[in-house]
């Protein structure tokens, strides 16, 4: 079954996808102030494992799925293909979502775009392994996969810092390598931790309001407490202010009065959605931005799409520039 409190994440993304899409894709963090990003790369661990199969998994669907080859391996997100990648298995990939974008992915053909999956594009590759996540759709293409016998293994997504561990090691028990995901889960957690560890902590915590824009589809909200935002400024050692003003739910249509609810010291946006109302500038014509404190300090928060909400092997990239963003006035 799909997780009902995910439906809104599908249709933002569905709204992004003529704007690179979210979930998963571009791999850089983008400083608002116009500096160049890094590489659009991966980082595989160092040695490659060796798969040992078979084995049978629990799908986040409920089913018990067998796999007994992952030589051809097909993810239907951009956040699963960079799971892949990093785990070491990046060769037996051999399709991708839209949204994976990063360097080493970039040159595989497309067969999804986002949560429109062409069932037939998928089997036309005969994958021996094919990973979902529980917004995958439509039910109709990932039942017609299901039907040709490949086995599909469905992940539920991360929503904060504490699921990447459980992510990770879902994706290497379904690709046999379980101790190539012991390893990678052990790195992340040592560079996220150690970004963690260089946020202030001897000043007030900002007020950190995420923002998602869409100004092409005149999509303009505000996150609440089940965004997927408030880990991450909680990491970097800000208080999420659609959270803190009492929005329970993951989005709320921006309106003055929340705004002003919110009261936020800083914005947190994707820096595709600031591009698309027109930068800062732009930004600030959206009703009640411009009387925030942040508004009044141009106090812009901006990392790339592909990689904010992602909670996977680069997320202490996206939360230093986090950090380094919202207090490089402070430093």
């Amino acid at each position: 079954m799909r997780r009902p409190g995910l439906l809104a994440g599908a249709l933002l993304c569905a709204l992004a996808l003529t704007l690179s899409g979210c979930g998963g894709g571009s791999g850089t963090a983008a400083p608002a102030g116009g500096a160049k990003p890094a590489a659009d790369r991966v980082e595989p661990l160092a040695a490659t494992p060796v798969p040992h199969l078979p084995v049978t998994v629990k799908s986040a669907d409920g089913k018990q799925v067998e796999v007994r080859s992952v030589d051809r391996i097909v993810p239907l997100t951009g956040s699963l293909s960079e799971l892949v990648f990093t785990l070491g298995l990046g060769k037996r990939v051999v399709a991708r979502d839209i949204t994976a974008t990063f360097e080493q992915a970039a040159k595989l053909p497309v067969v999804t775009r986002a949560h429109d999956v062409s069932a037939e594009s998928v089997l036309s590759l005969k994958p021996t392994l094919v990973l979902a996540d529980t917004t995958t759709g439509p039910a109709e293409a990932v039942d017609q996969i299901r039907a040709a016998g490949i086995p599909l293994v469905v992940v539920e997504p991360a929503k904060s810092l504490t699921d990447v561990g459980r992510r990770i090691g879902t994706v290497a028990a379904a690709l046999g390598v379980p101790g190539a995901g012991a390893e990678l889960k052990s790195r992340t957690d040592q560079r996220v931790s150690a970004v963690r560890a260089t946020a202030p902590k001897d000043r007030d915590r900002p007020r950190v309001a995420f923002l998602y824009l869409r100004g092409s589809a005149s999509v303009y909200l505000l996150g609440g407490a089940d965004s997927g935002a408030a880990s991450l400024i909680e990491a970097a050692g800000g208080v999420d202010a659609g959270k803190e003003s009492g929005l329970a739910k993951d989005f709320t249509a921006i309106t003055s009065e929340a705004l002003a609810k919110a009261a936020p010291d800083a914005i947190l946006v994707m820096s595709k959605g600031l591009e698309s109302v027109g930068g800062i500038d732009g930004l600030l014509k959206v009703p009640g931005v411009a009387e925030t404190p942040a508004g009044l300090d141009r106090r812009v928060v901006s990392v790339d799409d592909g990689v904010l909400l992602n909670y996977g092997p680069r997320t202490d990239q996206v939360l230093k520039s986090l950090v380094d963003q919202l207090y490089a006035e402070k430093k």
